[in-house]
């Protein structure tokens, strides 16, 4: 006979079943539903699927997008501060002017990404895909770009006061004019990047390559270069006024297109 010794028990984890099923079964509809819901502020769209989207000027603060599809999405003036897209695809995607402040895009997809004018003051971008963005004119203060990958990106005039781009990718990536004081570049790739006119006073350049780089007339008063790459690089009419060089020695105060 195979008759159950626990009859009670059976029955008890049936209904235990249907009940977590039906406990399941909203949680389910609401998850499915909620890439229909309209955008507003903390808006839960996780791996949903709004490429092409209108959404300018849309408040999208604390929204949650984690890899989210807004390619090509137009997000011109949206307000995204302290939002998640961590792991969103947001390649082709324009955010001109928009708010990203405290924003999270670890690891975010965003070739060809347009940011002109955008506020991404505290953001983190650490291992974003970059090649191609547009960046120029955008506030990046303090931001976390850790081993982001910046190939041939615009950051003419951008604002990277003490933003950390350590280990970043910075290869053919235009800098005219751009702000990097007290900015981290330690052991970044800044080979025949532009960095005409950029503003570099303290910044951390150790162990970074500019191989081929433009600093024509650019500030790198009391930078580290130390252990840097510098082979072909520019430095006409460049301030190094106490620059640490590649050699570990000391630029001497006044020191202007060369280390003397």
């Amino acid at each position: 006979m195979n008759k159950n010794p626990f009859p009670h028990r059976a029955s008890c984890l049936s209904v235990s079943g249907g009940l977590l099923l039906l406990a399941l079964a909203p949680w389910s509809s609401r998850v499915h539903a909620g890439c229909e819901e309209p955008p507003a502020r903390r808006v839960n769209w996780l791996r949903c699927d709004k490429s092409g989207a209108d959404l300018r000027g849309a408040d999208l603060r604390e929204a949650v997008l984690n890899q989210a599809n807004l390619s090509h999405a137009q997000l011109a003036g949206a307000r995204l501060g302290s939002a998640d897209l961590g792991g969103a695809i947001l390649s082709g995607a324009d955010f001109t002017g928009a708010t990203l402040t405290d924003a999270r895009l670890v690891s975010a997809q965003l070739e060809q990404t347009v940011f002109t004018g955008a506020n991404l003051a505290g953001a983190r971008l650490d291992r974003g895909l970059l090649t191609g963005a547009n960046l120029s004119e955008a506030d990046l203060t303090g931001a976390r770009l850790y081993q982001a990958d910046l190939h041939g990106a615009n950051l003419a005039g951008a604002k990277l006061t003490k933003a950390n781009l350590a280990q970043a990718n910075l290869t053919g990536a235009q800098l005219p004019n751009a702000d990097l004081s007290g900015a981290v570049l330690s052991r970044a790739v800044l080979e025949d990047a532009v960095l005409t006119g950029a503003n570099l006073p303290g910044a951390k350049l150790d162990g970074a390559s500019l191989l081929n780089a433009n600093c024509t007339g650019a500030n790198l008063s009391s930078a580290t270069l130390a252990d840097a790459r510098i082979d072909g690089a520019r430095f006409t009419a460049a301030k190094l006024d106490s620059t640490i060089w590649p050699d570990r020695r000391r630029c001497q105060p006044g020191s202007v297109g060369e280390c003397r």
